[in-house]
C-alpha cells in the first residue's frame, strides 16, 4: 500500500539527500483536502442519482465536507493525549483555498471555472454552521495547524479545455455543478491535479513556472486572509509537484514540503533550506483496509530507526455527513496514540514547523532540551 504513490517533485542532488535522524521519538500528522467540498449532502446525493450517476461504488462517492461536529469530535480525541512534555498531538491540515462558485457556472458560454475563495465562505447551497469558527478554535488550541494544499485540487486548464469543447465531459461537469459538486476524481481522472494536466505529453504535464507562481501566489494571498499568516508548509494536490512548484512555494514563504507515501525514509534539507518530508505511516481507514497493529508497527519501525513517524490521514476519514467514517477513524486514532505513548516515554508530538526548527537548529519552541540531529545515507540508520 505504501508504494502506490511516486514522489513527483524534482529532488536535490544525491549528495544533499541525506536522511535526518533524531535522538528523540517524533510523531507528526499530515492531512489533506480540508475546506474542499465534494458531494453536498443527502439532497445533493439524491440529485446526482436522479441525474443518472450511480453513487456508492467507492469511498470518495461519500466524500462531502467536514462539519463543526466532526472537528469537535476530532479535537476531543487529540485533547485526551499528551507527549512527554505535555503537548497534545497536532494535526497539520492542508487547505484548498477556493471552491467552484456554482451559481456562476450557469453563465452562458462559460470557458473558465469561477471560484469562490474560502475567505468568502462556502459556495451557495453549502451549509456548515460553525465550521469556519471550528477551524480557528482548533488552531487556537494547538490541536490543528493549517498548511497550504492549493488554490484548487483539480487542474483549471484541463477543466477549462473540456468546457470549451462542449462534449460529453463538459456535460458531466455541468451535471455535477448543478448539484453543487465540483467533481468526483475517480470517475473523471481527466480533471488532473492543480499543477499537473494528464492530457498533455509526459514532458509537458507540469504547468509552466509562471502559471504555477500565479496560482500559488493567489492561494497564499487567500491563506493569509483566512489564517492571518503565510503558509509555512505545503503539499501539492495528488502529490504532483516539481521544481517549479517548490520554487513558487519558496517565494510564498513555504519552508516544509510534504511528500506522499512512497519511501520509508526520513526528511532531508535541500540546498535552499527547505525541509522535504515523506509520509511513512498511513492511517486511511475510510479508503483503505487498515489494521491498527500494522499501523503501530510502521510507526515503531520509524521511531526505532531515529526517523520521525509522519502519519498520513486525509480529511475524508473524519467526515460523517454521507457516511460515518469519523467513528472508526477516531477510535483507531485514539488507540494508536495510546499505544505510542506507552511504548515511547520520551515521545514528542510535533508539527511541520517544529520539525523544521529541529532540523535546522536542534530544538523547537516549548522544548528546552536540545535534540540531536544526525544525517545518514537514505535507507541506513543514523
Amino acid at each position: 500500500m505504501i508504494n502506490r504513490f511516486l514522489q513527483a517533485w524534482t529532488r536535490p542532488k544525491a549528495a544533499e539527500e541525506l536522511d535526518l535522524h533524531f535522538d528523540r521519538p517524533l510523531v507528526l500528522f499530515q492531512s489533506d483536502d480540508w475546506g474542499r467540498v465534494g458531494v453536498r449532502d443527502r439532497s445533493g446525493w439524491e440529485e446526482l442519482q436522479r441525474a443518472g450517476l450511480k453513487l456508492g461504488e467507492k469511498p470518495y462517492d461519500h466524500c462531502s465536507l467536514e462539519t463543526a461536529d466532526d472537528l469537535q469530535a476530532l479535537r476531543d480525541v487529540l485533547a485526551r493525549h499528551r507527549d512527554s512534555v505535555g503537548r497534545h498531538p497536532c494535526l497539520k491540515m492542508n487547505f484548498i483555498m477556493a471552491n467552484v462558485d456554482f451559481p456562476r457556472c450557469a453563465e452562458a458560454g462559460l470557458r473558465e471555472v469561477p471560484l469562490r475563495p474560502l475567505t468568502d465562505g462556502l459556495p451557495d447551497a453549502w451549509v456548515r454552521p460553525g465550521l469556519m469558527e471550528a477551524y480557528q478554535e482548533g488552531i487556537q488550541e494547538n490541536l490543528f495547524r493549517p498548511g497550504l494544499h492549493g488554490l484548487t485540487h483539480f487542474c483549471m486548464g484541463a477543466v477549462a479545455r473540456e468546457l470549451e469543447r462542449g462534449e460529453e465531459r463538459s456535460q458531466v461537469l455541468h451535471t455535477l455543478w448543478r448539484a453543487c459538486t465540483p467533481y468526483i476524481h475517480w470517475r473523471m481522472p481527466w480533471v488532473g491535479y492543480e499543477y499537473w494536466d494528464p492530457a498533455l505529453s509526459s514532458d509537458r504535464r507540469f504547468l509552466p513556472l509562471a502559471m504555477q507562481q500565479t496560482m500559488i501566489s493567489r492561494a497564499a494571498e487567500i491563506y493569509r486572509g483566512f489564517f492571518g499568516s503565510i503558509p509555512f508548509s505545503a503539499c501539492a494536490p495528488g502529490y504532483r509537484a516539481n521544481q517549479a512548484t517548490k520554487s513558487s512555494w519558496f517565494q510564498a514563504g513555504v519552508r516544509v514540503v510534504q511528500g506522499g507515501p512512497g519511501e520509508r525514509r526520513g526528511p532531508c534539507l535541500d540546498q535552499n533550506g527547505m525541509l522535504l518530508t515523506f509520509r511513512n505511516v498511513e492511517m486511511e481507514p475510510a479508503t483503505e483496509a487498515c489494521e491498527l497493529g500494522a499501523i503501530v508497527e510502521q510507526a515503531n519501525d520509524c521511531l526505532t530507526r531515529g526517523l520521525p513517524a509522519v502519519v498520513s490521514i486525509h480529511s475524508i476519514n473524519f467526515q460523517s455527513t454521507l457516511r460515518d467514517f469519523r467513528t472508526t477513524t477516531l477510535g483507531m486514532l485514539d488507540r494508536f496514540l495510546g499505544a505510542l505513548e506507552r511504548r515511547w516515554p520520551e515521545l514528542l508530538y510535533v508539527h511541520d514547523e517544529n520539525l523544521w526548527e529541529i532540523a535546522t537548529a536542534g530544538f523547537f519552541a516549548g522544548e528546552a532540551e536540545n535534540i540531536k540531529v544526525s544525517a545518514a545515507v537514505p535507507g541506513k540508520d543514523g
